[in-house]
């Protein structure tokens, strides 16, 4: 069992452990002897509380006085308290809290008053419904000091619980909007939080393995050389607090200047008059203390007391949901920077810039990412994507996603066949997520980009004067979904890109507001980029600039390729024409195509060699694969003027030449290739081929 957990014997009978979450070490002996501390044991499910003996004489109860039964101890709970109380338990039972505590005041037998603290921990079963509440309940008479006389008198107590709960609730209301450990003091801080108590200034520290991290001063000129972290046992009033997990209120200068002689010759000029210090507990261990320093102040009444320790079992929880937040933020942003690739590889022919944006609310984790794959014979694959989610999964799979798309696209795999293999492998992890996600593969060479695009915005196109429009390019449906549906026949849509012309590929958060449409920030996004400084890196950051401006809560990835102006063939044309093995009108089309752009471009007396060779490659490709070809023309110019013809096949089967017989009618492809074409060769695309033969025709300039 947990330490801090009670327990039912077989007889019914309550076993109460130690106090819950003990302290470590030097505050053990404390507990038992400054504080008067017993355990209880509450079944919500039965309404049955048992207590330990030293909660009796917290109570002021007699063993044979308590039935089990949490009603009986009404009569030494006044109604005002019992009903704050209740409200205070209601409420931790109704929003998921695990934890709550409170001051409340017993009535002893004598008729007196005294303080008493409660802390309970609830346990809940996996629906999130609350079974128990382990404690403990503790004197708090040294903390908040006796009852004076005239407190036995008659008072308004609506009255005074209505100005308690006030000075609370408007505090608490202003820390739940803090998210981190500065918020919280940033809100304390506030003239307007500071007002409600008379504080002039105020101190905190942290509690750190040990020792106690200043991280708030006090008035200006304050701070004392040597404590800006310090031991739990040294003599200052913070660390009395948080060694002894009870306030420390100092009512006059002499007080100050008597209990803590080292540290009041660095704060008599201040004019400080008294002190407050209070530690900060959160799960029954302290986590911190906070200091409020008066000038014009002497003494505390128990109203203040009582709004003083509220205050600070609120800051406790405040603070604890920061120091939660941070540690959790620091985990997320350190896996989601871990997952995106730590360097971008210089690309020949290129100018790349990239940048990842976190969401500005929330600790949640995205699965935005970004990625640029060097690829054979001067191309490069660029992916931008966005895996739905914003959590840790979403991170992991965003990871495994990115992973198999670079192996995919670097084993030579055509841009679809890439996004379909890529949604496959996704819809096999089995998870319920899906992915957007954009992938142009570029021939910095030729300029020539194809573009595959599943269910992720359109990319946007710079030219080299600096206007910038929208790219349409046809999709399919995310990753994930594809494969589950079986539409993984993803389309491809080409782009020629100058030298000087720059990609723009991004994920939602970059364009995407609350309230406005999809297109209008694509619009906004382009005027930007239109407007934008030259240099790469400097329009990276002006396009990142709209996020880090307006925040938000998602995520947002922005990769800029530019082609280089350098001395590399140029692409004149390009055109590309996909066959299927069982469609005649398409073998026709790709005829057309392949007669309509030769003649077209100028290949003179060398358009019929052309159309029969391209005419050979597309038939073997049909012939002796069982899959689609993929028949692309261009022109370079460089030393020469040349046109390709490169013809894909699904087949991983490299051709061969064979002898031809004096009758057959095969065998004689290779051949025809071999002497018509001036080069010819075979690449591999990892589970097909590429063959491709040059044909060197005259320049525009030298036909007849």
């Amino acid at each position: 069992m947990d330490a801090g957990t009670g327990w039912h014997d077989p007889t019914g009978h309550c076993r109460c452990a130690q106090p819950a979450a003990e302290p470590p070490g030097c505050f053990m002996e404390l507990y038992g002897a400054a504080l008067r501390m017993g355990c209880f044991d509450w079944d919500l499910d039965t309404g049955l509380m048992c207590m330990d003996a030293t909660a009796h004489e917290v109570f002021d109860v007699r063993p044979e006085e308590y039935d089990g039964r949490p009603e009986t101890l009404a009569a030494r709970v006044p109604p005002v308290e019992a009903h704050r109380l209740d409200q205070i338990v209601a409420h931790a039972l109704k929003d998921g809290s695990q934890t709550y505590g409170a001051y409340f005041r017993v009535r002893c037998r004598t008729g007196s008053m005294r303080w008493t603290h409660t802390h309970g921990c609830i346990r809940r079963d996996a629906t999130g419904r609350p079974r128990r509440i382990v404690g403990i309940v503790r004197d708090a008479t040294r903390e908040l000091g006796d009852t004076p006389p005239a407190a036995r008198e008659p008072v308004d107590e609506d009255a005074e619980r209505r100005r308690t709960t006030s000075i609370v609730q408007g505090t608490t209301a202003a820390l739940a909007h803090a998210r981190t450990v500065r918020d919280v003091i940033d809100v304390l801080k506030d003239t307007h939080g500071l007002a409600h108590l008379g504080a002039s200034n105020l101190v905190m520290g942290l509690v750190e393995a040990g020792r106690i991290r200043l991280v708030a001063e006090g008035p200006a000129g304050s701070f004392v050389p040597g404590t800006r972290v310090t031991r739990v046992d040294e003599p200052y009033p913070m660390s009395e607090v948080v060694r002894t997990l009870a306030p420390r209120y100092i009512e006059s200068a002499e007080e100050f200047a008597r209990s803590y002689p080292l540290l009041w010759p660095h704060i008599a000029g201040l004019g400080i008059t008294s002190a407050a210090y209070l530690p900060l507990i959160a799960q029954a261990r302290p986590i911190g203390a906070l200091g409020l320093l008066y000038q014009h102040k002497s003494g505390f009444t128990v109203e203040e007391r009582n709004v003083l320790v509220a205050l600070g079992s609120s800051i406790a929880q405040s603070l604890q949901r920061a120091m939660f937040y941070e540690q959790e933020k620091d985990l997320a942003q350190g896996l989601q920077q871990a997952m995106l690739p730590r360097t971008i590889p210089g690309v020949p022919g290129a100018e790349i810039a990239v940048r990842y944006r976190s969401a500005a609310l929330g600790r949640d984790i995205g699965g935005d990412w970004y990625d640029v794959i060097p690829l054979p014979g001067g191309r490069v694959g660029a992916v931008i994507g966005d895996v739905q989610g914003h959590d840790t999964h979403a991170a992991a799979v965003m990871g495994q996603l990115r992973i198999v798309l670079r192996a995919y696209a670097a084993e030579g795999h055509m841009p679809a066949t890439v996004m379909a293999r890529a949604s496959g492998f996704l819809h096999e992890l089995d998870t319920e997520r899906f992915a957007t996600c954009l992938y142009a593969e570029a021939d910095l060479m030729t300029g020539v980009v194809q573009f595959v695009r599943a269910g992720h915005l359109d990319p946007l196109l710079q030219l080299a004067d600096g206007s910038c429009r929208r790219v349409p390019v046809d999709g399919g449906l995310p990753l994930g979904l594809s494969a589950e549906f079986g539409r993984l026949d993803y389309p491809v849509t080409t782009l020629e890109l100058d030298p000087g012309q720059t990609l723009l590929l991004c994920t939602d958060g970059l364009v995407e507001v609350p309230g406005a449409d999809l297109d209008d920030g694509m619009q906004a996004l382009a005027e930007l980029a239109a407007t934008g400084p030259r240099d790469l890196s400097e329009l990276a950051d002006r396009l990142c600039g709209i996020v880090d401006g307006r925040g938000g809560d998602d995520d947002a990835a922005l990769l800029l390729l530019r082609r280089r102006m350098i001395d590399a063939p140029r692409s004149g044309g390009r055109l590309q024409q996909h066959v299927a093995p069982s469609d005649p009108e398409a073998l026709t089309e790709a005829r057309h195509m392949i007669r309509a752009a030769v003649r077209a471009w100028g290949a003179g007396e060398r358009a019929d060699e052309i159309e029969l060779v391209a005419d050979e490659l597309i038939t073997n490709a049909l012939m002796h694969t069982d899959g689609a070809a993929v028949v692309t023309l261009r022109v370079l110019s460089g030393a020469d003027r040349r046109l390709r013809v490169d013809v894909e096949d699904s087949s991983s089967a490299l051709p061969r030449r064979r002898e031809a017989g004096e009758e057959g009618v095969s065998g004689r492809g290779l051949l025809l290739v071999d002497l018509l074409a001036d080069v010819w060769g075979v690449d591999a695309r990892g589970g097909g081929k590429c063959v491709w033969c040059e044909f060197v025709v005259p320049a525009r300039n030298e036909r007849a």
